[in-house]
């Protein structure tokens, strides 16, 4: 038996925007189930929640993977400050610097990518959607 972990991700009616961004950064299929798909469409009086997204992710060939939904308006949400760091860690240069590329559009950058004393690159940035995501690419093991 294993067992792997994914990040999940909560928003404010941008998880579907967010899931379909990480998709065209990382590749992969975006997999979104609504709340009306759900029956919870209720949850507002107008039902502006419907189209929401109650379970969501995104699963690319390549092992990346984040699941995401949206708070609904009855629930308390605080994105939080810091409260997660998604981490992409790799061995090819040239694929973590597109991702880098991608995710620091309209994002804020927290660390260039950069070479640093324990990896060849590493860089943090936030980004438009308040996700701070850690990349880095792996040093060679000399074991």
């Amino acid at each position: 038996m294993s067992v792997t972990t994914t990040t999940h991700l909560n928003f404010r009616s941008q998880a579907r925007e967010a899931l379909d961004f990480y998709a065209s950064v990382f590749g992969g299929e975006v997999m979104a189930f609504t709340f009306a798909q759900g029956g919870d469409e209720r949850d507002t009086a107008d039902g502006a929640v419907a189209e929401q997204i109650k379970w969501g992710g995104v699963q690319a060939p390549n092992g990346f993977a984040v699941m995401a939904f949206d708070v609904p308006p009855a629930r308390a949400y605080d994105a939080g400050t810091d409260a997660v760091y998604v981490s992409v860690r790799g061995t090819d240069t040239e694929e973590i610097t597109r991702y880098w590329q991608a995710l620091v559009v309209g994002g804020t950058v927290r660390a260039e990518l950069a070479p640093a004393g324990y990896a060849p690159l590493y860089g943090m940035v936030t980004d438009r959607f308040g996700v701070t995501w850690v990349l880095d690419v792996l040093p060679p093991y000399n074991g």
